[in-house]
């Protein structure tokens, strides 16, 4: 009896069918998923972008300032003129057959070019007047003058005769003051050589001189440009 339970409950346990297996290629298969990314720029990215957008504004602007300086430089102007020693000779009055009065100037007039290139001037011409009034001019000979050079120019006026009726009082108290005030009127015209060009230039200074009589010298004096021209 004892080995017929026995039996029993080992029949009990055991699977009266067994389940089928599937073979390995019925299996279903995990489904695949594939995500795209889009890449990731390594940490320090924006900062080499910065300073990559840094330089090339800082590069930008130095050209410009280098662009600007080169054709502020490069640019042609006008050359200064400007009266440094205006000397009187001779001054001498008549009374027949209506006033007037000789004169004899000596002036020296400084040319400076300002440029970065050489100045071939054809002429210069002086022109001095008092009160208004043009007493005469003269006219030397041309030169040159070289970069960022000077030139002074030498020339002498001698004036006969000329009438000054209404200003003879005006001149009598100058000179008694010992302080004249002369207008001049310097013109210059000549070319500029920049490389294998040629510029024609033209400038005019108009020049308030005031000359110390008692000690020939120049006081004071103030100019301007009158007229300017670069064709």
């Amino acid at each position: 009896m004892t080995t017929a339970k026995h039996a029993d409950a080992t029949t009990f346990h055991q699977p009266l069918l067994s389940e089928p297996h599937l073979p390995p290629q019925t299996q279903p298969q995990p489904t695949q998923y594939v995500i795209v990314l889009p890449p990731y720029p390594p940490p320090n990215s924006h900062r080499l972008l910065r300073k990559t957008w840094r330089r090339c504004i800082f590069c930008s602007a130095a050209s410009i300032i280098f662009l600007v300086a080169a054709a502020y430089l490069l640019w042609p102007s006008d050359p200064d003129l400007s009266v440094v020693r205006l000397r009187l000779d001779r001054l001498h009055f008549h009374t027949r057959p209506k006033i007037s009065v000789d004169v004899t100037m000596d002036l020296t007039i400084r040319v400076f070019n300002k440029d970065f290139y050489s100045l071939d001037y054809d002429s210069l011409l002086v022109a001095i007047g008092y009160r208004g009034k043009k007493l005469g001019h003269v006219t030397s000979a041309g030169g040159s003058i070289e970069a960022r050079g000077s030139s002074y120019v030498n020339a002498t006026l001698q004036l006969d005769r000329v009438e000054i009726l209404g200003d003879v009082v005006l001149l009598l108290e100058d000179l008694a003051k010992g302080v004249v005030m002369f207008d001049t009127v310097s013109e210059i015209g000549g070319r500029l050589g920049i490389v294998f060009f040629e510029l024609p230039l033209k400038t005019k200074m108009t020049c308030e001189v005031i000359v110390n009589t008692r000690n020939q010298t120049i006081s004071h004096q103030n100019c301007y440009p009158e007229v300017s021209e670069v064709k």
